[in-house]
């Protein structure tokens, strides 16, 4: 693991948001370069922009506060977004005579641990760009406190992805988790303290979906044969090239699939002492790969998450995500540590025993990251709709596990197969001023309203696939 974390670090600083008015103007003026130059992105174009024209003129007039719940397949989502808020929004706003002011921003949520992986300049930028970070998987009292001011006083909006992480997968979602609606009640708690209570909280939906402007079967077939041969299976060299379809590639995948869970399964029953069952389920019909390979693949996901519990002593409860982040947190507890504060002050034995445990915590952590890749895989994403891009991105996330077994994955060296478009749904609005009554009413009425408020968000947003 070229990339792991082998010190016991002092506890992870609080980014605090720095929005900087000048940096904010070079990053809309390099962006369109930055997409076509960085990504496999060649067109962004979005729905019902008008819509969010309007919601920024309400804002800017302060009758509304209003938070942006986008969808989060990809790393490239930000992009995404900030073109459609620089780029789109403004066109729109003038092609319909609506009175915005420039620039066009939302300050945003974003992962503490982001800046881990892709380097502290990441954190820099984010601050200053306006963004406030949170740690998934504890009550992180300064991000919500950061959170919380800015969508209630905040010079922009907010902006926040609802499912927590990417899930590689344009047209599933992922469970929502109740920050943003929590988030929702709390800015308009304190709109109401304030005497703001004329002010209207909304939450609006935005979907984003990624499609091949042509298929790219040649790469996938391409990027299989590799994954094929990391694996130990044959490769057919006359199913790849131009002569590749998902006809043919289709049963490669099933069968990469299947001899990846054999050999992890091996590896946990062998070196961790795991007992897998046979998947005890109903076939439909006789061979039906994809229900066994679910079935064994929920398994083994299961064990692996397993492991890493009982190593840092927590319960096995709850959905695939939650059980994600509590994992994560633990093994931060145990590498950015509370009394490392003092580095200085520690002796070489103390320092030498929390490295030692930094090191192991982290190594516990990655059978949570195998995990992390598949929370939201189906089992029949491509047999129910197989087109190239649930194709190529099913691959992609069997990719990203054999990277993360050979220890070195990074989300910034993520092949791209071929170019792409992006298509950006913009939804109606929900009001959370409307729902805040039985949100006060009592402590059961505020956490109802706060599932009902989640699950409508939920259903807006997937309704947007």
């Amino acid at each position: 693991m070229s990339n792991g974390i082998y010190q016991a670090k002092p506890p992870l600083e609080f980014i605090p948001p720095r929005f900087n008015p000048l940096l904010l103007q070079l990053a809309h003026l390099l962006l369109p370069s930055w997409i076509n130059w960085k990504t496999a992105i060649t067109e962004i174009e979005a729905d019902n922009v008008e819509i969010l024209a309007d919601l920024y003129r309400q804002f800017q007039d302060g009758k509304i506060r209003f938070l942006l719940a986008f969808r989060h397949p990809k790393t490239e989502d930000p992009l995404c977004l900030g073109y459609l808020l620089s780029q789109l929004v403004p066109k729109v706003a003038r092609e319909q005579d609506i009175k915005i002011q420039l620039p066009i921003h939302a300050h945003f949520i974003y992962d503490r641990g982001i800046p881990l992986w892709a380097g502290e300049h990441i954190g820099w930028l984010a601050s200053h760009l306006g963004g406030t970070p949170i740690q998934r998987g504890k009550a992180d009292w300064n991000g919500l406190r950061s959170a919380r001011d800015l969508f209630a006083n905040g010079k922009f909006p907010m902006a926040a992805a609802p499912e927590g992480a990417t899930n590689g997968l344009s047209e599933i979602m992922s469970p929502l988790e109740p920050g943003i609606a929590q988030l929702g009640f709390w800015c308009a708690e304190d709109l109401h303290k304030a005497s703001r209570a004329d002010e209207q909280v909304l939450i609006l939906p935005v979907g984003i979906k990624y499609s091949y402007v042509a298929a790219p079967w040649s790469a996938i077939a391409d990027l299989l044969s590799k994954l094929e041969v990391a694996s130990g299976l044959p490769v057919n060299p006359s199913e790849n090239g131009n002569s590749a379809t998902i006809e043919s590639l289709y049963p490669r995948l099933l069968t990469l699939a299947e001899r990846l869970l054999t050999l992890m399964e091996e590896f946990y029953q062998r070196f961790y002492h795991q007992k897998l069952k046979e998947p005890a389920i109903a076939i439909p019909e006789a061979g039906d790969r994809n229900q066994v390979l679910k079935a064994r693949l929920q398994a083994l996901m299961h064990v692996a998450l397993q492991i890493s519990e009982q190593y840092f002593d927590l319960p096995p409860k709850g959905a695939w995500n939650d059980r994600c982040r509590r994992l994560e947190q633990a093994g931060w507890n145990y590498i950015f540590r509370e009394d490392f504060k003092d580095v200085k002050a520690l002796s070489p034995i103390e320092r030498a025993l929390g490295d030692r445990i930094a090191e192991e915590a982290y190594s516990r952590m990655w059978h949570m990251r195998l995990v992390e890749s598949f929370v939201a895989v189906s089992g029949n994403y491509i047999k129910e709709k197989p087109t190239v891009e649930r194709f190529a991105e099913t691959t992609l996330l069997l990719r990203d596990m054999v990277k993360k077994i050979q220890g070195n994955d990074n989300p910034k060296r993520r092949p791209q197969l071929g170019k792409q478009c992006v298509k950006i749904s913009i939804g109606e609005p929900i009001s959370v001023s409307e729902r805040y009554p039985a949100y006060k009413a009592n402590r059961l009425g505020a956490k109802q309203a706060v599932t009902d408020l989640t699950n409508d968000l939920q259903q807006a947003m997937e309704s947007l696939i």
